[in-house]
């Protein structure tokens, strides 16, 4: 395993198609979980909660997203309310961070949406150093209020993404990474 500064070096995303089984177990999803709740967050408001699919549970969540996507496309064809279906279960466990911003005099609305990423990010970081795979990923459906709805969330509830997260099946290739010269300026 390597270390910490080392896995930062080296993390990358895995496709969820390109995830299998097994994914963590019930201690090491507590262990994701809590490292995912300890992240920045100016006024101690928890602006954001977490929401687990895993088992069955993938499979209803899928009902929710082709219900809504056959509704709003009614000439969409079976193949694509399929494919909509399936949009949580390549991956074993999937983790939804919602976000939700509370009005406060020194925290704006901003700052707490900035620690639900950096909740998300910690979830995949914290994935990435048990072994798994990690793919943040959010789609049409991450914004449509009909499905977010139907997910549990509530009005004033934003998804700032899903995190899906598995054994990688097959050795992923990097992407290239931006130069520092061409993203660093100094003051």
């Amino acid at each position: 395993m390597p270390d910490a500064i080392e896995l930062l070096k080296i993390r990358r995303s895995v496709k969820p198609r390109e995830m299998a089984g097994p994914g963590p177990s019930p201690a090491e999803l507590e262990t994701i979980l809590t490292i995912g709740a300890r992240v920045p967050d100016h006024g101690k408001l928890t602006p954001w909660r977490f929401i687990v699919f895993e088992g069955e549970a993938r499979a209803r969540a899928g009902e929710v997203i082709a219900r809504v996507f056959a509704r709003k496309n009614p000439q969409a064809a079976p193949t694509e309310i399929e494919v909509e279906k399936h949009r949580l279960m390549d991956a074993p466990l999937v983790i939804a961070v919602v976000s939700f911003t509370r009005p406060h005099p020194k925290v704006p609305h901003w700052e707490q949406e900035l620690s639900a990423g950096a909740s998300a990010m910690n979830i995949v970081t914290a994935a990435t150093a048990l072994g798994y795979g990690a793919n943040w990923l959010t789609g049409w459906f991450a914004f449509d209020r009909d499905v977010l709805e139907g997910l549990g969330l509530k009005a004033d509830e934003k998804l700032a993404g899903f995190i899906h997260i598995g054994t990688p099946a097959k050795a992923s290739e990097d992407r290239p990474r931006p130069a520092l010269a061409d993203i660093v300026t100094r003051f």
